[in-house]
């Protein structure tokens, strides 16, 4: 049975992945992890990648690839970084007879119903319709959401760019972070907010720089260590700057059922979630997307889970083309 080619590329990593084509979920035989501009393009990254791994191209029967930007005619360019995927282009340099590029919340969307339940951790049980539309929303880099609607005897997965709407202030702290934001870019965009460089936002907004942490916010990794310093409370800022992140994600998360009626769950993905598993277990994440009287008791119906499986977007990738291209 041939193989399929399948690719995550986000704003700052690449997952490519070559998996067998199964029937249920497919299984991965090789896997690379790059830094998203380590090469001119995408199909220079795999090219390098299936040479390291000694697989032929030839080997491979299809090919898809989750992008973190919006999907026009088969082409990308990433939101948060000036890389440019292209099917057409990767399907030509690796003589590979179909590719399909889609975005990586709709990749990420398509392994959520071959997903094991130790890859998920449940943070509300509710009832789901199994007819009803499952809701997907992850804060890494930037912030994504999708949409997956089950047609018949499949499902079809729907992308957005909802990380580049306005950020919706709710409390006395929201609007303090609003306000900095606009001052400084004229409006503020929710994934400013609700994603990794948002913690840093959030923290400038709150305490002008200063870190008891000693933390430069101007460094890449202070997204990380806010969180690690929220966890450990070694400073009240950052414990702060958690707070209204978790309960800015959780409004955004209650935004987007009601948005699709999405009763047949709310999974939440992306890199930060799993490394705050205690925080959003904590109570904040939940009270805030509960919080939309008078639909509280349909918000309370709807199973949310977190997705732990740090390559489900990978996985949806190799789904999406296992299933497109024909068992």
């Amino acid at each position: 049975m041939a193989n399929v080619l399948a690719g995550d590329v986000g704003g700052t990593t690449t997952r490519l992945g070559v998996f067998e084509r199964r029937s249920g979920r497919p299984a991965l035989l090789a896997r690379r992890t790059y830094g998203t501009r380590d090469f001119a393009t995408i199909e220079a990254m795999t090219m390098a990648f299936l040479r390291d791994e000694g697989i032929p191209a030839s080997t491979l029967s299809a090919g898809c690839y989750g992008a973190a930007g919006p999907v026009i005619d088969g082409v990308a360019t990433l939101t948060n970084t000036p890389v440019r995927v292209d099917a057409r282009a990767i399907a030509d340099a690796l003589a590979v007879p179909h590719v399909w590029l889609l975005n990586d919340l709709e990749a990420l969307a398509y392994a959520v119903p071959v997903l094991a339940g130790d890859e998920v951790c449940v943070l509300q049980e509710g009832g789901p319709n199994r007819s009803g539309a499952i809701a997907i929303i992850a804060a890494g880099t930037g912030l994504g959401e999708a949409v997956l609607y089950p047609m018949g005897d499949r499902v079809v997965a729907k992308a957005s760019e909802a990380g580049r709407t306005d950020f919706a202030a709710r409390t006395e702290r929201d609007i303090i972070v609003l306000r900095a934001l606009t001052r400084e870019g004229g409006r503020a965009a929710l994934e400013q907010v609700v994603s990794g460089p948002g913690l840093v936002n959030i923290h400038n907004a709150l305490q002008r720089d200063r870190c008891e942490a000693g933390i430069d916010m101007a460094a890449p990794d202070a997204p990380s260590a806010i969180t690690n310093s929220a966890i450990t409370r070694t400073c009240r800022t950052c414990v702060e700057t958690m707070d209204v992140f978790i309960d800015a994600y959780g409004a955004e998360a209650g935004n987007l059922v009601l948005r699709v009626v999405a009763t047949g769950g709310l999974y939440v993905g992306g890199g930060i979630a799993p490394k705050i598993l205690d925080l959003l277990t904590g109570g904040g994440f939940l009270a805030a997307l509960l919080a939309k009287a008078p639909f509280t008791e349909l918000l309370q119906s709807v199973p949310v889970k977190v997705i732990l499986n740090s390559e489900a977007g990978l996985l949806g990738a190799a789904q999406f083309c296992s299933v497109t291209s024909g068992i």
